[in-house]
């Protein structure tokens, strides 16, 4: 549902069919100016060219070396998300069904996620615990998640991921809230 730039690759062809689309970006009437390259993958996606996954590629890219810089990148590919998930809707029955559970999973995983986390603070704060099925519903989720990616990569290394479930709850949850609430 992402090409990402600094990995991804177009026909020029393409590419020339969709650019003025592409430069002329807007969300709810405004010029909009991040999540460029999600935008150009619906673009394609939407103009009927498809997307390959190509596991052998090797790029370099700049990746954020501290904590500022990461909340910023983080905030900028949430409401991208966002953003262009709404653009995407309608295309939901025309993609192949990885990529439709994958727009699933990412705008209702986060969604869920916080509704276990919410429900798991509040009965801390009202009894003291932490219910069973709070826990096991954040390990489902986060499980479910790794495993589809590790077997549609055929590679189990994404089972790991899951190990980000904290950074996730703790710092990405309330980023994403706030990106959710500042699309504009």
């Amino acid at each position: 549902m992402c090409c990402c730039g600094p990995c991804a690759m177009y026909r020029r062809s393409a590419l020339a069919l969709l650019l003025d689309q592409y430069e002329t970006q807007f969300f709810r009437g405004k010029p909009s100016d991040f999540g460029e390259d999600r935008h150009l993958t619906i673009l394609m996606l939407k103009a009927g060219f498809r997307t390959e996954y190509v596991p052998d590629a090797i790029a370099a890219t700049v990746v954020p070396d501290s904590l500022g810089p990461y909340l910023r990148q983080q905030l900028r590919w949430a409401r991208s998300t966002f953003r262009d998930t709404f653009l995407a809707l309608r295309l939901l029955p025309e993609l192949d069904r990885y990529l439709t559970l994958d727009v699933v999973g990412q705008n209702l995983g986060p969604l869920l996620l916080a509704l276990s986390s919410l429900a798991a603070l509040a009965q801390f704060v009202i009894d003291g615990s932490v219910a069973w099925w709070t826990v096991l519903t954040i390990a489902a989720m986060t499980m479910v998640r790794c495993s589809v990616a590790a077997f549609r990569a055929r590679d189990m290394r994404f089972l790991g991921f899951s190990l980000h479930t904290p950074i996730n709850i703790f710092l990405l949850l309330p980023l994403k809230a706030y990106a959710l609430c500042t699309l504009s």
